[in-house]
């Protein structure tokens, strides 16, 4: 039988990898999701009601525009409402992005390792992967980032806080870049964890936009807000990168229950903000149990944290695995691990504590 006939390149094009759930077991054994950086906080209730009540209207379709929302978020970030743009989370609009500036020929280029999805996008696009690699600290190597702009390059992604590592861009490294790369090169600067940042020098993407018009910001409902499974994601960016966004749109793709929850959201952050307070004290009470138990771990300013673990990740990840963890293993490269349940963040470092202590590492790090 003759199949359709598809695109060739699709082949090449990896799948992208969401974190695993843990497998199921028969004792009794409370297991932990900590592989996907979701918030282990439920909706606030408020928002919980608001999606309650708005199910009822599931069978209409969305404001195509999402208006209200748009305009909650235009109001709480203190930006003109035709500066914002929203999609079915931010990888959505990273997609769009990737559509509207790249094609076979052009080039985009970021950080490695960094967002998974970033790679798999361009490859759809037709454009080609300039990825760089970290720096010796795993966070971004700006200098080298710019360097590596080309008359193809039509889109830079800055992942700040970085996704898988947690370091951030700091706001003097972030202006030295934009001062270095062409004025019609797009630069998004992927502000996904934002919300968890406790370092006052990172870069900031809100107050920075204004004088670069070819900078964006891009936020997410999913992580701070916990509304991961309602898909909701914003870009703030000058008229016409959110006109070339609208364009590039899914049309009602974002539901009449996620823009209602995302709106209310915006409307009842005090609670929220004391949520992302305890889990950035979780963080640092998880980072320091892991470094007195002999690992080097990254400063983290997102809701996760990094073992560069290099050939003995995979090894890690199926401890972890045993007992009830489950965790995101890159292999040969590290494992990333939600700030999850305090038990979950407590039998973590439980966990890694013995493994070092029965399978240290030699000096290169391997076995």
């Amino acid at each position: 039988m003759t199949a359709p006939r598809l695109r060739p390149a699709l082949a090449a094009i990896p799948t992208y990898k969401a974190g695993k759930g843990p497998t199921r077991r028969d004792d009794g054994l409370v297991t932990y999701k900590v592989s996907s950086n979701e918030n282990p906080y439920p909706p606030l209730p408020r928002v919980q009601q608001v999606i309650t009540e708005t199910a009822a209207l599931v069978n209409r379709y969305p404001d195509p525009a999402s208006q209200e929302l748009v305009a909650a978020i235009a109001d709480y970030c203190a930006v003109p409402g035709d500066h914002v743009a929203v999609a079915t989370g931010a990888v959505a609009l990273c997609y769009q992005f990737a559509h509207a500036t790249a094609g076979p020929g052009d080039e985009v280029v970021f950080a490695w390792r960094s967002f998974e999805a970033y790679p798999i996008l361009t490859a759809v696009s037709g454009a080609t992967a300039v990825a760089v690699p970290l720096a010796e600290d795993l966070s971004h190597d700006l200098p080298a980032m710019a360097a590596a702009v080309t008359d193809r390059t039509r889109l830079v992604f800055v992942c700040s806080p970085n996704n898988p590592t947690g370091t951030v861009v700091s706001q003097q490294q972030l202006e030295e870049f934009l001062a270095a790369v062409p004025k019609d090169v797009l630069v998004i600067l992927d502000e996904a964890y934002i919300e968890f940042n406790s370092d006052p020098n990172a870069a900031q993407g809100l107050s920075t936009y204004p004088d670069h018009p070819n900078l964006v910001v891009l936020r997410t409902f999913s992580k701070a807000y916990g509304l991961a499974g309602l898909r909701v994601g914003y870009a703030i960016a000058h008229p016409p990168v959110i006109e070339a966004l609208n364009k590039t749109a899914l049309p009602f793709g974002v539901s009449v229950i996620a823009q209602a929850a995302a709106t209310a959201s915006l409307a009842d952050d005090v609670e929220l903000l004391d949520r992302v307070r305890a889990l950035k004290g979780q963080r640092r009470d998880l980072t320091d149990g892991l470094r007195a138990a002999g690992f080097e771990i990254p400063e983290s300013q997102a809701n996760f944290v990094w073992f560069g673990l290099g050939n003995r990740s995979s090894s890690f990840a199926q401890v972890c695995e045993e007992a009830g963890l489950a965790v995101r293993v890159f292999p040969g490269e590290g494992v990333r691990v939600t700030v999850g349940e305090p038990e979950a963040n407590d039998r973590l470092i439980d966990i890694a504590t013995v493994w070092e202590q029965e399978d240290p590492a030699d000096e290169s790090g391997l076995h």
